[in-house]
């Protein structure tokens, strides 16, 4: 049996441009945490291999970051294999030739697939490494021929767009490469697919950067036994979520029902939908100032809208009359039950998902 961690996409210092220095600062810290967190796990599961699908770092590096990768490395103790990609690609100022890497750690430097074989885990691992932004689709014409049981590929590759100038993989060139896995990098949201015998996966960021990279990231583990067994596992990293909410009565109510009720450094971006007066967003993140990182966003419609159909000569307006005219009363519950009632009507009639409180 082996054990494989797959990793790609670290991006190590990367500008994290749109924010403040605090978070900026804050980000770029739990980035560099990122080999030391992958490595650790990698021991704790016994893993008898990495591989790391490229873009480690986000183009030029810092020397800390580098010490990070480094240390990591050196200490989990296992063969490592590094394929770089499109933003870390082998050139003469690169990390992957500039400096020194521990023993255990293999880069593969050209953009023409080699092998390297593991008789003590009865596999061949096969990669290739980028020398410039854009890559030819290296995994064409290839096809393995190692000695061993299995035989797997590390490379930086689109598998969702033929057209990529970034070492497009499709289904065809998976399938006759004759790889029992294939490790890719490139792609930020972890996904998979099957061509014939062959796997071909990738990870993901195992951090995200914006509100375009939400959500759980992680890495990949894998058993290969009589077949091979592949785990998505989360991190614990700093999480962005981008949501859009249909504001109830309440709204501090409505968004205590989707922000975390103790204190995250997660970043939230919520937009805010439906009818509302004069919505001070300033006030109402004060409300949760345990969401360290809290964006509102008013796409909300003034309250008047609510009741335009007040008055037409229809059924709607009929309904909205009658319901209407029933807010002249002194019981704050009611008029807010009869709001909450035209709320959900007006969403229903225009074709809106209702999320009832």
């Amino acid at each position: 049996m082996i054990k494989i961690l797959h990793s790609a996409d670290w991006h190590l210092d990367a500008p994290l441009t749109g924010r403040n220095e605090e978070q900026s600062r804050f980000l770029r810290q739990e980035l560099r945490k990122l080999p030391e967190k992958i490595c650790s796990l990698a021991k704790r599961e016994h893993c008898n291999m990495m591989l790391l699908s490229g873009d480690l770092f986000d183009g030029a590096y810092t020397k800390d970051s580098f010490r990070a990768v480094q240390e990591a490395l050196q200490d989990v103790e296992i063969p490592v294999f590094i394929a770089p990609g499109n933003h870390d690609f082998c050139h003469p100022g690169s990390a992957y030739l500039a400096e020194n890497w521990p023993s255990n750690v293999h880069i593969f430097t050209h953009p023409v697939m080699e092998a390297v074989e593991l008789p003590q885990l009865d596999c061949t691992v096969y990669g290739a490494g980028y020398e410039a932004m854009d890559c030819p689709a290296l995994l064409e014409n290839f096809h393995a021929e190692g000695n061993y049981r299995w035989n797997i590929g590390v490379l930086h590759g689109d598998a969702t767009n033929t057209a990529s100038v970034y070492c497009p993989v499709n289904s065809r060139q998976l399938r006759q490469s004759g790889l029992d896995y294939l490790a890719l990098g490139h792609i930020h949201k972890q996904d998979s697919f099957r061509s014939g015998d062959a796997m071909c996966a990738w990870p993901g960021c195992p951090m995200g950067h914006g509100y375009d990279e939400t959500g759980i990231k992680g890495v990949l583990l894998l058993t290969l036994k009589d077949s091979i067994e592949m785990e998505f596992c989360p991190l614990d990293t700093p999480r962005f979520y981008d949501e859009t909410v249909t504001l109830g009565v309440d709204a501090v109510q409505t968004l205590a029902q989707i922000l975390p009720g103790v204190e995250t450094r997660d970043e939230y971006r919520i937009t805010l939908t439906g009818y509302s007066d004069d919505l001070n967003l300033d006030a109402l993140a004060a409300q949760f100032p345990h969401v360290r990182n809290l964006v509102l966003r008013d796409k909300t419609i003034p309250e008047k809208e609510l009741w335009s159909a007040v008055g037409e000569d229809s059924l709607e307006g009929m309904y909205f009359t009658i319901l209407h005219d029933a807010l002249d009363t002194d019981s704050e519950v009611l008029q807010q039950r009869i709001k909450l009632a035209a709320r959900i009507s007006r969403q229903i009639l225009d074709g809106q998902e209702v999320t009832l409180p």
